[in-house]
């Protein structure tokens, strides 16, 4: 019997283009081998990685940057157990994403073949829907339906199962319309009891969130909060969803927020939170509403409605997709006296006493002075990536964002995610400058891709802020067992060097004068680069240090 010359595995492809997807991100395997080779022919360009998990952070990344599922390819059991991490980010972050993962063959399961998984089993709790292509008739469906779980309610990571054996089976060249996502509009009788709470209101706030925002949906809601005079902030690494120079916007409730803020909020009698899900970081562990009733009138719009009503009793549920509820929003009439203008303007002075001065930290490299220079430098639409780490407070706390789409960081707190989240930020917008913001530990859970970013010119700037320790965990450790330190220490290398090795431009940075010219090089270089700041262990916050904490604690 001869093969036939159009597979699953071709069709599979041929999805994906019609889909719009211009990359996947894999780590190769014999498990889908038909699929690397229909590649080969494909308009789909293939990113190979060198760890699935940075592979799957990639494909996170793209579905963030994009609203479109990210897609990632993986084989069988290390390798999808390997991509765990990135698809846990795609789940708490709310991001589409599908990852394909190799399966053994059909007439080989339940006998624990060479690295079988039961993927449903594995993965049931994180992703969206996990489903096996175990015939060939239904690739149409199964892949469709993959498309438009991942995008639509909350939307999340799907994991579809190739088995080899259907991969090679013949599949119909027919026809394809691509999934689309599903708006969610709110119902007009909503947005009027919306329109007459603002008008009661006192001190109303509002608060953004989750993903499924687009640019166009940020306009609109900017628009909508000029007119009511709304403050403004936004949850924990979801920055990018208000413009920070703007005088409506008053800061962010995320890890270590500003006290000022967080009192505002709990005395607040409106709360409009749109898109988001408060969850522990952003509720400051679930602390800034009472559960399941806020003392808070709380307005929660959510694409999913499954989520309204989940840990919050909403005084008005609006299940509605940010554009949607963004543009709704944008046709709603402002009181002729907005009672709560001073407080817009109280608070955002107070975003600009909690961020405006750059903190003096002990060593010779200074983070504040490193912010202060990429804040004169850096242009709007600089995309900045972290993942976890006491480093990210720099960002978080100092930086502005002023444009949707230019922070990728995970709120799952995965470290690791800013180098993978960088190469993929890179190579969807080219022309956007990307920093990635690493911890010597985050740095190192995967950073050997930075070889994937030479080898497809991925030309993002890695900072590397090295203080020689696992800084959070060094920091919860010095209050609650001071100078019993254990389990907290690393020996590094020369991280400039690795990058040199790679093919890649790479500085170290020792003081904080070397940093502007170091900076002005890598930018130029033309290539992936790499600056390590050696920062001194005893700045382990903005605000505190190791010593101070000490002492707290015998106190």
């Amino acid at each position: 019997m001869t093969s036939p010359t159009f597979t699953v595995a071709r069709r599979i492809v041929e999805i994906l283009e019609h889909q719009g997807v211009q990359r996947i991100f894999c780590v190769p395997g014999e498990s889908y081998l038909p699929v690397l080779d229909a590649l080969y022919d494909s308009s789909v360009e293939t990113v190979v990685c060198r760890q699935e998990g940075g592979a799957a952070m990639m494909a996170e990344a793209t579905g963030k940057l994009t609203g479109r599922p990210g897609i990632a390819f993986v084989t069988r059991g290390p390798g999808v157990t390997n991509a765990s991490a990135g698809l846990h980010v795609a789940a708490q972050d709310s991001t589409p994403m599908i990852l394909f993962v190799g399966q053994i063959e059909r007439g080989m399961k339940e006998r624990e073949a060479f690295q079988e998984i039961d993927y449903k089993a594995v993965f049931g709790s994180i992703a969206k829907w996990v489903v096996e292509l175990d015939d060939a008739a239904r690739v149409d469906e199964l892949i469709g339906r993959a498309f438009q779980v991942a995008m639509n309610g909350r939307p999340g990571p799907v994991v579809v199962a190739l088995p080899e054996d259907v991969l090679t089976e013949g599949a119909m060249p027919v026809p394809y319309r691509p999934r689309e996502p599903v708006a969610t509009n709110p119902g007009l009788n909503l947005m009027i009891q919306l329109q007459k709470k603002l008008w009661a209101a006192e001190r109303p706030i509002a608060i953004l969130g989750g993903s499924g925002w687009s640019e166009a949906a940020v306009t609109a809601f900017r628009r909508f909060a000029e007119r009511f005079d709304l403050p403004v902030t936004c949850s924990f690494r979801r920055q990018m969803l208000f413009d920070h120079s703007h005088p409506n916007y008053v800061g962010d409730v995320g890890i270590g927020a500003n006290p000022a803020l967080i009192a505002r909020i709990k005395a607040s009698d409106l709360v409009l939170l749109v898109g988001g899900r408060m969850s522990e970081m952003p509720s400051q562990s679930y602390s800034l509403f009472d559960i399941p009733e806020p003392k808070q009138f709380l307005v929660h719009v959510h694409a999913d409605a499954e989520e309204l009503g989940r840990v919050y009793h909403a005084g008005l549920a609006i299940n509605a997709t940010p554009s949607g509820f963004a543009a709704a929003a944008e046709g709603l009439q402002p009181p002729n006296e907005i009672r709560w203008e001073d407080e817009t303007k109280a608070a955002r002075a107070d975003y600009h006493a909690w961020s405006d001065d750059l903190p003096e930290t002990p060593g010779e490299v200074k983070m504040g002075a490193v912010m202060a220079h990429l804040r004169k430098t850096l242009p709007p639409e600089a995309i900045l990536t972290n993942g976890a780490g006491n480093y990210a407070t720099w960002v978080h706390r100092f930086w502005r964002f002023r444009q949707f789409g230019t922070q990728l960081a995970p709120t799952s707190g995965s470290m690791g995610y800013g180098l993978p989240a960088a190469v993929a930020a890179k190579l969807e917008r080219p022309d956007a400058p990307v920093v990635c913001f690493a911890g010597d530990g985050c740095f190192q859970m995967t950073g050997q891709e930075f070889g994937t970013a030479v080898q497809f010119g991925a030309n993002i700037v890695v900072l590397v802020v090295d203080n020689g320790i696992y800084g959070t965990i060094r920091m919860h450790q010095e209050r609650e067992f001071p100078g019993r330190v254990s389990g907290t220490e690393l020996h590094n290398p020369d991280f400039a060097a690795l990058a040199r090795a790679y093919g890649g431009h790479g500085e170290t940075v020792r003081t904080t004068d070397d940093f502007a010219p170091a900076l002005e090089r890598a930018m130029a270089a033309g290539k992936p680069a790499l600056i390590h700041l050696l920062t001194d262990p005893e700045a382990i916050t903005p605000t505190t240090t190791i010593a101070k904490l000490r002492a707290a604690s015998k106190a």
